[in-house]
């Protein structure tokens, strides 16, 4: 039966885990992509990789351990970028380079990769724990709390950065929390799509509603929906067919990107 996936609590568990994420990622990911700092999900994801192999070596957490070097290297990130000495891209390649080859010593270190290692990379359902999903729940809201306070600043500088320096708003914070909650972000999506595909469950699903567009809270309610369709239609595929539940959501989420976009260019034609 079409409904037997409810019988097997890891699914529950990652349904819940998987639409908390679906709804967090659009909100920081349309504040990314409109102001074209969409790489800064992928750097953090690669970030991230680091935190977990130090939490496989020291028995933690992964999901916790990539949450704290995440959040250490966007105040990195940030602080490089604003000094003015390194170019916003150069300080995203530094800090993607340097993450990634700490991981690999680590896990040489380590002993090589093991089984838990791939599902933090690629993504597994089956892996999210009772405490994955308590820790995933409480950092999304954070992540609503902060931006709902935030939300006019981020807005204001999202569109007109100068103008909004101009105005008195804090520019310089701002843009921390924005990159403090995407560390957050990313480290939410780890048990559910892997760390090499996190910017694009972050990305994508904004891409897709911006090809609509729509005034900025439509997109950003578009891009909700194509997110928990995609998460919760990738996993009901990944249970039937015996798929990689991150491969088929971002293998959804694009087909949704490509269907959207071939249709209003068919529309712009005519």
């Amino acid at each position: 039966m079409f409904l037997d996936i409810f019988q097997y609590s890891f699914i529950v568990r990652g349904l819940e885990a998987g639409i908390i994420v679906a709804i967090i990622a659009p909100l920081i990911g349309v504040f990314l992509v409109l102001r074209r700092y969409s790489l800064i999900a992928d750097t953090l994801a690669h970030v991230s990789l680091a935190g977990i192999s130090i939490g496989l070596i020291l028995g933690i957490n992964p999901v916790l351990t990539a949450l704290g070097t995440t959040v250490i290297a966007s105040l990195g990130i940030e602080k490089l970028r604003t000094s003015k000495r390194v170019y916003g891209e150069s300080a995203l390649a530094l800090f993607l380079s340097g993450s990634l080859a700490l991981a690999i010593v680590l896990l040489s270190l380590a002993r090589g990769f093991n089984a838990n290692l791939f599902s933090y990379l690629f993504g597994s359902i089956t892996t999210v724990a009772v405490s994955d999903v308590y820790i995933i729940f409480t950092l999304a809201i954070v992540v609503i709390i902060v931006l709902a306070v935030f939300y006019k600043e981020l807005v204001y500088i999202t569109f007109d950065e100068s103008s909004a320096k101009v105005s008195g708003i804090p520019t310089k914070l701002i843009n921390t929390i924005l990159i403090f909650l995407s560390a957050i972000t990313v480290s939410l999506s780890i048990p559910i799509v892997g760390v090499l595909l996190i910017s694009a469950l972050i990305v994508i699903p904004v891409i897709s509603a911006l090809q609509l567009r729509k005034s900025f809270i439509k997109t950003i309610l578009y891009s909700e929906i194509i997110s928990i369709f995609s998460v919760i239609t990738g996993i009901f595929l990944s249970f039937y067919l015996n798929l990689s539940a991150g491969g088929a959501i971002v293998l959804i989420m694009l087909a949704i990107f490509i269907f959207i976009f071939t249709i209003k260019n068919h529309n712009l034609k005519y």
